[in-house]
């Protein structure tokens, strides 16, 4: 193997010498076709079809949807045994962090609380939209709070939730949240323990 390998070598450094005078009959320089042009090409063909202009309403048609309409978060389910569990946002810091400026801010390994600095100001609830008790139980949250909530979805439509109630509606895409803070069952709301520095998570039945 290694001595086909430096025979190959040796044949593409020493071309028009002796390799080439191995060969058996003509040869023809190895002409690949242009990817552009072959591109460029089928684009043309898919025009003048009438294909393109109906992909590209298609394409459109699955962006909106996604806008519209996410993938709902696999992982939860609706609340069947209501529960309260805490958890503490604290972490180790991978590696030394410093300002512009070279001032330290932490050390590699130092365990830093981000409650410290920034307390949790909002309630966060999440809810699936496509249960209309769980929408009923998020409004009526909302309310109790006076609107010092951020409601988020696990599925549903944020956009049009949005519009009717007039107030943000964000989505945990990928179930990202969800995970961060071990929720397994929706509604439930994510509040900060003050006296702890820690966060508490409410799964709560929805009627």
């Amino acid at each position: 193997m290694v001595k086909t390998a430096v025979q190959i070598l040796i044949c593409g450094v020493l071309v028009g010498q002796a390799c080439a005078q191995d060969a058996l009959g003509p040869t023809y320089p190895i002409r690949e076709p242009d990817l552009l042009e072959d591109i460029q090409a089928r684009l043309k063909s898919l025009e003048s079809s009438g294909r393109l202009k109906v992909l590209q309403q298609e394409a459109l048609k699955r962006s909106q949807s996604s806008i519209e309409r996410p993938d709902p978060v696999k992982s939860v389910v609706r609340t069947v045994t209501p529960g309260t569990h805490y958890v503490d946002p604290s972490w180790r810091v991978p590696r030394d962090i410093t300002t512009p400026s070279g001032e330290l801010i932490a050390r590699a390994g130092d365990i830093v609380n981000p409650l410290d600095y920034v307390p949790l100001s909002n309630h966060l609830l999440f809810f699936d939209q496509r249960d209309a008790a769980q929408v009923r139980k998020a409004a009526a949250i909302l309310k109790h709070y006076d609107g010092k909530v951020k409601p988020i979805l696990v599925a549903g439509e944020p956009l049009k939730l949005t519009r009717q109630w007039k107030q943000q509606v964000y989505f945990d895409q990928g179930g990202y949240l969800v995970r961060r803070f071990g929720i397994r069952q929706v509604p439930a709301l994510v509040s900060q323990d003050v006296a702890m520095k820690r966060l508490r998570v409410d799964e709560l039945k929805a009627d």
